[in-house]
């Protein structure tokens, strides 16, 4: 079935102004204008931004529904698309995020607006534990993009997450994907995008 519903998820420190987001928005709006999208501006603590999400998308039909998600992102998307059964597209996606952000406690500025400030508490880490998927159900359903010289996430433990699943492995690159529009219209049509 074609994907008409698409969920964008950004990751720690980013928002919807991020690059990735805003090229695959500008793609969407092109070449699939019938596409429901939608890329929130997720909340530092993980629990309320996977309620938000739920609530946002309680009417979507989740039979057409996809989701994709960066880094941080890439987490969230994985537990949704267990939860939903549907597909998912992974950019360096984060695996155990609980254990990584356990070191950047405290206040932080987004990437691309250093003037806004938020605050990661411990009780975040303890949100981000509760969603762990501990192994992918249906590894069909995914396909990644992840970067061997990415200077944030180790490349080995991502592709070790995602047995089975399409990976595209760049022999170098980097954490913010700089030649993401190198890669967009193949996960694009992973995904199949259309009208129902």
């Amino acid at each position: 079935m074609s994907t008409t519903h698409l969920l964008y998820l950004h990751g720690f420190r980013s928002s919807p102004a991020s690059t990735k987001a805003r090229m695959t928005a500008a793609a969407i709006a092109h070449r699939y204008p019938s596409v429901t999208w939608f890329c929130p501006a997720l909340p530092a603590s993980p629990k309320q931004a996977m309620d938000g999400v739920l609530r946002a998308t309680a009417d979507w039909p989740l039979a057409s529904t996809a989701v994709m998600g960066s880094s941080l992102g890439g987490f969230y998307a994985t537990w949704l698309a267990e939860r939903w059964g549907c597909k998912a597209v992974l950019l360096n996606p984060a695996v155990h995020p609980a254990r990584d952000l356990a070191a950047h406690l405290g206040e932080q500025t987004l990437w691309h607006d250093p003037d806004q400030h938020f605050v990661f508490e411990s009780k975040f880490v303890d949100e981000l534990r509760a969603l762990e998927v501990a192994h992918i159900s249906r590894p069909e359903r995914y396909s990644t993009v992840i970067a061997k010289g990415d200077e944030v996430l180790d490349w080995q433990e991502m592709t070790g997450h995602y047995p089975g699943a399409a990976i595209k492995l760049l022999p170098g690159g980097d954490h913010a994907l700089s030649d993401y529009d190198q890669h967009l219209d193949a996960l694009l049509d992973f995904l199949d995008l259309g009208p129902a």
